[in-house]
């Protein structure tokens, strides 16, 4: 074999890699929105320790999705409506960590029912039914792609608007009663941003991984950084790379979009946690000096 032959071999497909990468292009600057957006409100989600009501808003936007799927209207709405139902059940009735488990631990399995009901009911082409659970790099259309776009705006906005409070909130709740900061508003109003940022990455990603994107950034970034802002700025470059990556990935193969997205932001977090203990291990020794 030749230089040319190998030349050949590393960049002949690139023409081709280049048309198919136009044909999702929408997909690609979604994903980008959502790593970012995500990435940014997932430092909260940490912060206040709602992980797991990602997954279970994930579980009513799926529903809502399958019901759109089924009913044929757009299926992005469908996904908004039940994040927001979800969202706002979460937000006002679960106020204390113990009432807000509960809750999700209701909502998550009755969500998912639903969302598998409507999902048997539908006649339509299987890898719709499929795409809701695992994503879809195709399924992202122009006028879609302006919804999704609109909702991180949305969602970038309201969260700058009330970070103040919201960060004063997730840090120290009970101070933040005491000086006066309306609480159950502010928690409300984070669930309703989140769950827009759940409607999208359900599109995206699909629901049974929606965590990669709303979690796992914003872990790695407090694994190597502690700073208000660093933090931030990290984990939404985190979760930006995870899912242009790997919606640029998973052009070149067969696979869904969520296995390359879900293993680049794992990736990033073992690497984060190798230097962070790293880190922490030689302030540690520097203090027993």
């Amino acid at each position: 074999m030749n230089w040319s032959d190998i030349a050949d071999a590393m960049f002949g497909g690139l023409p081709v890699y280049g048309e198919i990468l136009a044909l999702v292009s929408n997909a690609v600057w979604a994903g980008a929105v959502l790593g970012l957006v995500g990435g940014l409100i997932g430092v909260f989600v940490i912060q206040r320790d709602m992980a797991f009501a990602v997954h279970g808003i994930s579980e009513l936007s799926f529903a809502g999705a399958a019901a759109a799927l089924l009913i044929g209207v757009d299926v992005v709405t469908g996904s908004i409506v039940g994040s927001l139902i979800a969202a706002a059940l979460i937000g006002w009735l679960g106020a204390r960590a113990r009432d807000r488990n509960s809750i999700i631990g209701v909502l998550m399995p009755f969500g998912l029912g639903l969302g598998i009901l409507f999902l048997s009911l539908y006649q339509g082409r299987s890898a719709n039914r499929f795409s809701l659970l695992t994503g879809q790099i195709v399924s992202v259309q122009s006028d879609q792609l302006w919804w999704l776009v609109g909702i991180g705006v949305v969602v970038l906005a309201g969260v700058l608007l009330i970070w103040r409070p919201l960060r004063f909130d997730s840090l120290d709740p009970q101070s933040a009663a005491a000086r006066g900061v309306p609480t159950t508003w502010v928690s409300l109003g984070f669930m309703l941003l989140l769950g827009l940022v759940v409607a999208v990455a359900v599109h995206i990603i699909g629901a049974l991984l929606v965590m990669a994107l709303l979690v796992t950034p914003a872990a790695a970034a407090m694994r190597v950084s502690s700073g208000p802002v660093a933090v931030p700025a990290l984990a939404a470059v985190f979760g930006f790379v995870s899912a242009v990556g790997g919606i640029l990935l998973a052009i070149m193969g067969t696979l869904p979009v969520s296995p390359y997205i879900t293993t680049i932001s794992f990736a990033i977090y073992v690497v984060c946690r190798i230097v962070g203990g790293r880190r922490d291990a030689r302030w540690a020794h520097s203090t027993r000096r």
